[in-house]
């Protein structure tokens, strides 16, 4: 689906439905912005066809995720941007091709924040709708707007995670699971985040965007709401670090004690086992075999040994 805005000298907002009403002179065209949203293969070819764009953007556009960046072809500017699902955290790209007059949006599937920004656009008054460098502006921020929702809800999780986990200790192997499942979900994000934080920095410092004076102040609010993003990220990756290292380090101690408990209980049972292998022999000329109470002695000696070396091993503070 191709749709198409378009800005006259007068401030009036037009939808057209066919690319080939921008060249009627009377249009009096100011600025348009044309967006591809889920375009078929005939719509596509209209990049190189119609706008002629550079082959190496029309290829990233079409091939496969693109990291976020900018590219300069001759008096174009190409933009790739990320988008990212809430529930899925799954990243995908929306395309921008920003030229003198005029914005080309290009993504494969539907975005509830190219549509909000279309529409913010389409409702602004004329004094505010700049040209098509807000328009980007637009999308850009309500991009950005939404990676706030998916990470809050991943520290959501983790606050609540901190304040349930020592009621759960017993699942440790449950709560480890959880910990790395949180890690993992950030470690997602930051994928989008720190790289969109890129971009915008030399988006901010470019030179070869003629309007961008003008839009400093927008973008850099777009730029320090990534920066608090990345803090967050990286504050929440930190508490996922301390969590994964006290359940590792409780994991020792607990393999520690089950260790000593074992090693208590065989270092006891060595002795009880020598004295009834040296009985369990089938030796002729044993004197104590012969003993009446034999037997009985014999399991009393084993009885004094084990609770002595209890005692030694309480003593040595082996149990505390």
């Amino acid at each position: 689906m191709i749709r198409i805005m378009l800005i006259t000298k007068d401030h009036r907002v037009m939808q057209l439905s066919k690319l080939e009403e921008l060249d009627n002179p009377k249009a009096h065209v100011q600025w348009y912005w044309v967006d591809f949203c889920e375009p078929t293969h005939e719509e596509s070819k209209l990049l190189e066809d119609y706008f002629h764009f550079h082959p190496l953007a029309i290829e990233d556009c079409l091939l496969y995720l693109q990291r976020p960046k900018m590219d300069h072809y001759e008096d174009v500017h190409f933009l790739v941007l990320h988008a990212l699902d809430e529930q899925t955290l799954e990243a995908s790209e929306v395309d921008l091709f920003i030229g003198k007059n005029f914005l080309v949006s290009y993504h494969t599937k539907p975005h509830q924040e190219v549509d909000q920004a279309w529409e913010k656009i389409r409702h602004k008054p004329h004094t505010e709708a700049h040209g098509n460098l807000h328009a980007a502006y637009a999308v850009m921020d309500e991009l950005v707007d939404q990676y706030f929702p998916a990470l809050q809800t991943i520290e959501d999780q983790l606050l609540e995670f901190y304040e349930t986990e020592e009621k759960n200790e017993k699942g440790f192997q449950k709560n480890l699971n959880h910990v790395f499942n949180i890690r993992n979900k950030l470690l997602r994000t930051r994928k989008t985040i720190v790289p969109m934080r890129d971009l915008l920095y030399r988006v901010l410092n470019s030179t070869r965007i003629e309007q961008m004076p003008h839009y400093h102040m927008f973008f850099t609010d777009i730029y320090d709401h990534l920066l608090k993003l990345s803090e967050v990220v990286d504050s929440n990756r930190d508490m996922t670090s301390d969590l994964r290292d006290h359940y590792m380090s409780l994991n020792s101690n607990r393999m520690n004690a089950i260790m000593k408990t074992l090693t208590v209980i065989t270092v006891i049972f060595m002795p009880l086992t020598f004295i009834a292998g040296i009985y369990g022999m089938n030796f002729s000329n044993m004197p104590e075999l012969g003993w009446h109470a034999g037997y009985y002695m014999v399991l009393v000696l084993m009885a004094a040994v084990s609770v002595g070396m209890y005692a030694w091993f309480k003593g040595k503070g082996w149990f505390d």
